[in-house]
């Protein structure tokens, strides 16, 4: 176990392999072409890197027409990666410049969930309406929840049949709080986008959030934008 902890952490620790990690944290598969451009290396650096991760079981690769894809082996890879962020040091205001708003830090996706500012903010608004309850930092859906979940249009019964994590606290690195993840927070995030409360934005992980979405966050939520 030790061993095979070193070999990994080395593997990501490397800083082109690691910011191949922090592009595919979008939720999309990229070509390595795409990827040689993300991280600003030759083609034929980011295919022996891309080697390496497959090699490691972090990423698999897809092979759709001429072109390959890849992406994270499982949403696992995905929350790792989300979580070594929250590792980054909290810069001292007193000895920093003030900050701009930061869309990323805001709102943004966190693989297939919303996370940040707005993510943070809608876990604990569950967890204050007993929606959902913190078990010793594990997520789980009250009774009442399951009522409204269903009122919101989400079948509990038809997630817990997926293949994946049905619920989990996913350690947001900018607001060191939990947003929530699994199939719940991917399907929280599907039906918000599909209602047209957010937007996704090109080429970012940060998502807009419109009129008709703050008024329904304020509504269900009492997240005030």
């Amino acid at each position: 176990m030790e061993d095979q902890f070193i070999k990994t952490a080395a593997l990501i620790g490397d800083p082109t392999r690691a910011l191949i990690m922090w592009t595919l944290l979008d939720g999309k598969a990229f070509t390595a072409t795409e990827l040689s451009i993300a991280v600003n290396t030759s083609p034929q650096n980011i295919s022996m890197h891309l080697a390496k991760l497959l090699d490691a079981g972090l990423l698999v690769v897809e092979k759709q027409g001429r072109h390959k894809y890849y992406r994270f082996s499982n949403k696992d890879v995905a929350y790792a990666i989300e979580a070594l962020a929250s590792l980054i040091p909290k810069v001292n205001p007193q000895k920093s410049k003030p900050e701009m708003h930061s869309p990323i830090k805001h709102c943004r996706t966190c693989y297939d969930h919303l996370a940040g500012k707005i993510g943070v903010a809608l876990a604990e608004s569950l967890l204050e309406q007993k929606i959902i309850l913190d078990l010793d930092h594990k997520f789980e859906v009250t009774p009442e929840g399951i009522k409204w979940f269903s009122d919101f249009g989400i079948n509990l019964e038809d997630l817990k049949k997926q293949r994946r994590l049905f619920l989990k606290p996913c350690l947001d690195w900018s607001e060191r709080k939990n947003h929530i993840a699994g199939s719940v927070g991917a399907s929280l995030l599907d039906k918000m986008i599909t209602e047209d409360w957010l937007r996704r934005t090109k080429d970012s992980r940060a998502i807009q959030i419109t009129g008709k979405g703050e008024k329904e966050l304020l509504k269900y939520f009492k997240i005030v934008i």
